[in-house]
């Protein structure tokens, strides 16, 4: 089964980012801390080279947590600072203001050195589909400042959003890339929503799925739907369960 989805309103989200990168200092970046490889778009590396950066892990509530602390260190060796949040209780949300700070603070010196009395942080958001990137914001400000749903694809255009008084935060549309070279990747974004339910089977993306869990978490998989099943059995009989 092999996923593709890059709609058009997403090659407008991604010169809309070029545009506006040079008028931020950081960007943050959520991923989904149960798929962290498959979530992270890589064009965002590219677009944000020059910039300070932040991954966010969101829902690691939801994640393996051995898994969790390797991906931590494999990010951290490649410069980037890491937070792990659960955006739906808000915990590890508000540690982003300290972290960006942080990262700016050589430059805020530099630039108070200079006489700049007022040196805000702005930052960009960013991360794919259905992430949870509006429910972060809505805990972040401590008030519906974004559109949520269970959909990918709610949040259409950017805004600025003031945080607090030296700190704003430019919201941009989830985004892709426009091919995903491992077809485990699509699959993967398909099983945590990030792709438009209307473009799968639905039926063959199941199979796909409780063949991963099989291989992988199989007693989740079992607790979950409250099923028994053999890892040797057919996929179909497992489905049927």
């Amino acid at each position: 089964m092999n996923i593709q989805w890059y709609p058009g309103h997403m090659t407008k989200t991604r010169r809309m980012m070029e545009e506006n990168i040079s008028l931020v200092d950081v960007v943050i970046e959520l991923i989904d801390a149960r798929i962290p490889y498959s979530s992270k778009n890589p064009e965002i590396d590219e677009l944000a080279k020059n910039k300070y950066r932040i991954i966010v892990m969101n829902k690691s509530d939801l994640a393996d947590d051995r898994a969790t602390e390797i991906w931590t260190k494999y990010f951290e060796d490649k410069g980037f600072k890491v937070l792990l949040t659960d955006a739906k209780s808000g915990k590890g949300v508000n540690s982003v203001t300290n972290m960006a700070k942080d990262l700016m603070a050589e430059k805020i010196a530099r630039l108070k050195q200079k006489g700049r009395i007022f040196v805000p942080v702005r930052a960009m958001i960013v991360g794919i589909p259905n992430v949870g990137k509006s429910t972060f914001i809505n805990k972040y400000v401590g008030k519906t400042t974004a559109k949520t749903g269970d959909k990918p694809g709610v949040t259409r255009g950017k805004q600025w959003i003031k945080v607090k008084k030296d700190f704003e935060l430019l919201d941009t549309p989830g985004i892709l890339w426009p091919k995903f070279e491992d077809p485990e990747v699509g699959l993967k974004l398909a099983f945590t929503g990030a792709i438009n339910d209307d473009i799968l089977d639905m039926e063959t993306a199941a199979y796909e799925f409780i063949n991963l869990m099989v291989a992988t978490y199989p007693d989740r998989l079992r607790e979950r739907y409250n099923v028994e099943f053999d890892t040797i059995e057919p996929v179909h009989e497992i489905f049927e369960k």
